[in-house]
């Protein structure tokens, strides 16, 4: 029995990746617990301990008893004779161990077998959550095992960790025996130990990808620095180089396509945008709205929004199907994208500047000034810094402006009005209005 016991906790531990002495202090504590029940069945309530000893390979039950003269009760006393055997030094009303019989000590391991196991997997889990605590976000590889109810169970070698619906991909289909990769995602502690967690829907996944494909990107010269994905579909991946003798579009699309077309075939087919990240944001959303062309862009940095302008034939591109283009551009880019077309924005100009035409002293030249200045509302005008317009359209007197801005008031009152009368149908707005009152 030593040797077989010997051979069980080298085995385990080998296996299993559990430090023997973890695996010793499992056992002992199961078969004490054991031992204690066995002899609270026979009425005797006794001090137990239980030892691994390492010379021998057995489990050794102990039980203490007090060394006394006369022996009352041999259960749980001792006489000092017989302690002297087990221990020279032994004095009067000291408690010594004495070693049950073998037997016994057999009876409670086979009792214990079933808590020992639950204590192994205790111990084995802890060595995986340890093992896989630091490793979240890192890109694993398994074999698929089996699925249940939609998760994906994928053994990795140590363990088994869950692929579940929320973190597959759409329209992707897995197969057992399948060899997948994907991302560490999460790991939870359970009852029935760590639960690993796995993504390929999470954009770390194409990044963890990238990593591994990309040496440049190991090795600090190519750095990505932000990613936004609609897994399945595409995939927008910003990069930087540190070195200006470095391509990190080149980089990472490698010799001919291969390290681009590698991830692209792992990612069964989803398409890659890898666009040159700039500091200049303005550049940076020109970059990620590729393949679009922009043909200008205005900043709204109090909001975070820009609003683009490209050419009409452009408009398609630049939004994409379903809005995923400009959806996963604002993404990367951390803006809000508002596109317009040429016409669109030449309309709305013209729209505004005749409206400005119809304020005292504004002709056509002064409308399109304050316009291009973003005096594009009543609002801008009627409550804006006198100053402000004066520096923007050039007005010659500080009467000028105060006659502008008193007749935009007045319009913008009877515009609210207007919106604000439910009983009447909408009509266009007379601005000339404030000038007959004056």
């Amino acid at each position: 029995m030593a040797m077989e016991l010997v051979r069980v906790i080298d085995s385990v531990s080998k296996d299993k990746g559990v430090e023997k002495e973890a695996i010793i202090s499992a056992i002992e504590e199961a078969v004490l617990s054991a031992a204690q029940k066995l002899f609270r069945m026979e009425d005797k309530n006794k001090e137990l301990e239980v030892h691994y000893n390492q010379d021998e390979g057995e489990i050794e039950l102990f039980e203490f008893k007090t060394v006394v003269h006369d022996v009352i009760d041999p259960y749980l006393q001792i006489s000092l004779e017989q302690a002297a055997e087990l221990d020279p030094e032994a004095e009067i009303g000291d408690l010594i161990g004495v070693k049950i019989n073998p037997d016994f000590t057999r009876i409670a391991i086979q009792n214990a077998k079933q808590k020992i196991l639950q204590k192994l997997k205790e111990a084995e889990g802890k060595v995986i959550y340890e093992e896989f605590k630091s490793r979240k976000g890192e890109l694993v590889s398994g074999i698929v095992r089996r699925i249940e109810k939609r998760n994906v169970i994928v053994d990795l070698g140590r363990t088994e960790a869950i692929l579940p619906p929320v973190q597959q991909v759409p329209k992707e289909y897995y197969k057992t025996k399948e060899r997948i990769r994907a991302i560490l995602f999460d790991i939870k502690e359970t009852r029935r130990g760590p639960q690993l967690i796995l993504s390929r829907a999470h954009s770390d996944f194409v990044k963890g990808l990238f990593e591994a494909e990309v040496p440049e990107i190991n090795e600090g010269i190519v750095e990505i620095k932000s990613i936004s994905r609609d897994p399945g579909s595409r995939t927008k991946i910003a990069v930087a180089s540190n070195d200006s003798d470095v391509d990190p579009i080149g980089a990472c699309v490698g010799m001919r396509g291969s390290r681009v077309q590698n991830i692209i075939q792992e990612l069964r087919g989803e398409k890659i945008d890898i666009v040159p990240w700039s500091s200049d944001p303005a550049r940076f959303v020109c970059n990620a709205l590729s393949p679009a062309r922009v043909s200008k862009v205005i900043i709204d940095e109090n909001n975070r929004s820009m609003e683009v302008i490209v050419d009409d034939d452009q408009l398609s591109l630049a939004i994409g199907r379903r809005g995923q283009n400009v959806r996963l551009a604002s993404q990367i880019s951390g803006w809000k994208i508002d596109i317009k077309t040429e016409s669109q924005v030449k309309r709305e100009q013209q729209e505004v500047v005749s409206l400005l035409m119809t304020l005292p002293n504004v002709g056509e030249v002064t409308a399109n000034l304050l316009y291009n200045e973003g005096f594009n509302l009543l609002e801008d005008i009627a409550f804006s810094d006198p100053e402000a317009l004066v520096k923007a359209a050039g007005f010659k007197s500080a009467e000028d402006v105060h006659k502008i801005q008193v007749a935009a008031r007045i319009a913008l009152k009877y515009k609210l009005e207007k919106m604000s009368a439910p009983e009447q149908s909408p009509a266009q707005i007379d601005v000339t209005k404030p000038e007959e009152t004056k």
